[in-house]
């Protein structure tokens, strides 16, 4: 009887591992794959998503790597996509470097554009041989010439950083929550919920830093390029030159001089590099100005497996690094 039983049970306990390796096939078979481009969209789709049954939330590019200015697809990149039912993408240019590739990897990919049918888009001018612009509260660009006998190149285009504003991100997440909720309605209630929810959050962080624009000293500063002109524009700051005409191209001698003419002509009251980038440039042409540099994040990278609420205390630090550089009442 003893016997019997224990072949009985080992029989069982066979059946059951046999039983494993489907039973985990048809789990995967029924989990929806979303797949999202950036670190600040993985963020936000991770939040979306909180809680949801059967899904996966996944990223393409590095999570250190930043904006993919000058991205190039890896083989890791194609497998992934090939494996995605849903990309969640920035849109306004900033995956230039998909292209063909994507449809060759996976034609049947659903993509979700966060930043389509959202209005106040600014548009923002790369120069490569003047560095002396500013835009002001209102997202208009004004440019000061200074004509040194080179010829000028002008290259326009929507501002894809919508991401680095609060406000924006709360915008980016309502169209995320809804493209979700859209194509998955299983999660749909969730989807819905859980975007008000962060979309809430996300606005009550641009109501502190709006406030805080309201009471500082000077709201004239310098970045390290245009990854800041949403949340500029949303505080009423005003961002009289920038260091890098194109992100991660340095200016040359005769620009830095240009910028520093710029900055004591204008009072900057302090200029601001990203930890996406070296300081160096940034702080030199500071100091040759005279005014504070400092550090603001645009949470254009961050880590591996960051807190759902990592935005939140990036941008929170941000705030207290504003008001200490630039004064308030």
């Amino acid at each position: 009887m003893y016997k019997s039983l224990t072949r009985l049970l080992l029989f069982l306990v066979g059946c059951t591992l046999c039983l494993i390796p489907r039973l985990e096939a048809v789990a995967a078979e029924q989990t929806l794959h979303i797949l999202a481009t950036t670190f600040p969209l993985y963020q936000i789709t991770r939040n979306i998503t909180a809680g949801v049954d059967g899904v996966a939330v996944d990223l393409m590019i590095p999570a250190e790597m930043g904006c993919p200015h000058d991205y190039a697809l890896t083989p890791q990149d194609m497998r992934k996509l090939a494996k995605a039912e849903v990309l969640v993408i920035n849109g306004q240019g900033m995956e230039e470097f998909l292209g063909a590739p994507l449809r060759k990897a996976n034609p049947n990919l659903i993509v979700i554009d966060s930043s389509q049918g959202i209005g106040q888009i600014l548009q923002y001018t790369d120069m490569e041989e003047e560095h002396d612009h500013h835009r002001d509260a209102k997202g208009t660009a004004h440019h000061d010439a200074h004509h040194h006998g080179e010829h000028e190149q002008h290259h326009e285009g929507p501002n894809p950083h919508l991401f680095a504003s609060p406000r924006m991100a709360a915008l980016l997440t309502g169209t995320i929550a809804k493209g979700l909720a859209e194509r998955h309605s299983q999660g749909a209630a969730l989807y819905t919920a859980n975007g008000r929810d962060y979309a809430e959050r996300m606005n009550r962080l641009a109501d502190d830093l709006a406030a805080l624009g309201k009471r500082l000293r000077n709201n004239r500063i310098v970045t390290q390029h245009g990854v800041f002109d949403y949340l500029a524009r949303d505080m009423g700051l005003e961002v009289v030159a920038v260091v890098q005409a194109h992100a991660g191209q340095n200016p040359s001698a005769a620009e830095m001089r240009t910028l520093v003419k710029t900055i004591r002509l204008k009072k900057a009251g302090a200029l601001f590099t990203e930890p996406q980038y070296p300081d160096a440039i940034g702080r030199t042409i500071a100091k040759e100005a005279g005014i504070i540099a400092a550090r603001l994040d645009p949470v254009a990278t961050g880590p591996e497996r960051a807190p759902l609420d990592y935005y939140e205390q990036v941008m929170r630090t941000n705030l207290a690094t504003l008001e200490k550089t630039l004064g308030s009442n």
